[in-house]
């Protein structure tokens, strides 16, 4: 489960002392591994009334699959189930008969985008979701990770110190499978809360849109050139150098999936950039000459198991003809650098300017995050292209919800008529180059 991230202040609940949960009320059951088990887990939970608490743990930075390690359930009167999902495999049967049971009520998650692809791999497609950080979010309260929500509103706290182990390891050890039951003991307990927090500042219903848009949600298409997503390509000018780039992600890329491990652990992208800056001055065609460009990054074993191959990756994309190396730039959707828009694009850039001025104050009167009530990019395509159909209709395309649509539009509607920009800051995140 990923941990921690803040929203506007509403409805904080200060704590004083916060009790450490250290372990299940019932105890860390035995992990499900077995036929056995997974049926007699099947039994309990079915027995059981209400939602049903879920979380799921990856390897993430240590494979290169995003799959389910372990998955946790509790359910009131159903009990706390630890279930290993490796022996079973995909769409096992016992998967296809926890999926029909949990499509029987809702299913809580918190961060569900964070788990709902690995848990829809072995086949758990929730039909009703509630997610408690998202819910956090839109009720307004300062910090929506799991612990301090639990410390605000509970007043417990959670140990957080193995959210970052390897959980393919097996067996997994006791603290660790406790750590992971602690993780949904007061799911459900939390649920009801945040239910009634947002019940009562009339936000239920924005919430329960947002929890069924996940659930709703097409998967994402595969990414053109992924390979331009390495971290540090801004440092990349050149096609030659781009070239490299491609050959080394590329190659990196098999080598993770067929074994198994994340790609960063075969080789940084900070290493591929730092090879593709050097190799065009200077050709690296041997593992000394290779290991004296990666030293200055802290030179890992790990990267040079693979150095032969690196080698041949480099020599085989300095070998292309110019032809054949990447472009610098791309034909893409992106819009340009808001940076550039004041002075190249002033038509534009004063609607954004009111927009932006406008729906920050909006937010700030619901005690909602600008990013929940709605979408940056949006309101930038937007301005960028006022939609001949309509501010509603265009947000809708775009994929916003009814709730935000009714809100925004009009603040929409009023900035595109604006034609001088407000002197205002700008406070946005630097956006990705796209090279």
């Amino acid at each position: 489960m990923v941990e921690d991230t803040s929203a506007p202040v509403e409805n904080a609940v200060p704590v004083t002392t916060a009790t450490p949960l250290l372990a299940p009320a019932d105890g860390i059951p035995p992990v499900v591994d077995t036929d056995q088990r997974f049926e007699s887990a099947l039994s309990q939970l079915a027995a059981g009334r209400g939602p049903f608490a879920v979380d799921a743990e990856r390897a993430s930075g240590y494979k290169y699959s995003a799959r389910a390690y372990l998955i946790q359930i509790k359910r009131e009167g159903g009990g706390l189930h630890l279930i290993d999902p490796i022996p079973f495999g995909p769409n096992h049967k016992y998967f296809q008969e926890l999926n029909e049971l949990l499509q029987s009520d809702e299913v809580i998650l918190h961060a569900s985008t964070q788990d709902l692809p690995c848990l829809r791999e072995v086949g758990i497609n929730p039909t009703k979701l509630f997610d408690t950080e998202l819910g956090g979010r839109i009720a307004g309260l300062p910090r929506v990770g799991l612990g301090p929500l639990l410390e605000s509103l509970m007043e417990v706290s959670l140990a957080k110190e193995h959210s970052a182990v390897d959980w393919s390891q097996r067996p997994l050890p006791q603290d660790w499978l406790n750590y992971a039951a602690l993780d949904v003991e007061l799911l459900i307990e939390l649920r009801n809360q945040m239910y009634a927090i947002l019940e009562n500042s009339k936000k239920l219903k924005w919430a329960l849109e947002e929890f069924q848009s996940i659930l709703d949600a097409p998967a994402p298409p595969p990414r053109v050139d992924p390979w331009r997503r390495t971290s540090g390509m801004h440092k990349i000018k050149k096609r030659d150098q781009l070239a490299i780039v491609r050959a080394l992600w590329m190659v990196r890329a098999e080598i993770a999936q067929e074994v198994d491990i994340a790609q960063g652990r075969l080789l940084s992208d900070a290493a591929i950039v730092e090879i593709a800056s050097k190799a065009v001055e200077k050709p690296i065609a041997n593992k000394k000459a290779l290991e004296k460009v990666l030293r200055p990054l802290g030179l890992r074993a790990r990267w040079m198991e693979n150095s032969a191959t690196w080698i041949s990756a480099i020599t085989d994309a300095l070998a292309l003809p110019e032809s054949e190396w990447p472009p610098v730039r791309t034909d893409s959707d992106a819009l340009p650098p808001i940076k550039i828009w004041r002075e190249r694009f002033p038509q534009k850039y004063a609607p954004l300017t009111h927009a932006k001025a406008n729906i920050q104050a909006k937010a700030n009167e619901l005690v909602i995050p600008f990013e929940n009530l709605i979408t940056p990019e949006y309101v930038r395509r937007i301005c960028w292209s006022a939609p001949k159909s309509g501010v509603a209709a265009g947000l809708e395309a775009l994929g916003a919800r009814q709730w935000q649509i009714e809100i925004v539009s009009p603040i929409l509607e009023a900035a595109l008529l604006e034609t001088e920009p407000l002197e205002v800051p700008e406070t946005d995140t630097p956006e990705p180059t796209e090279v």
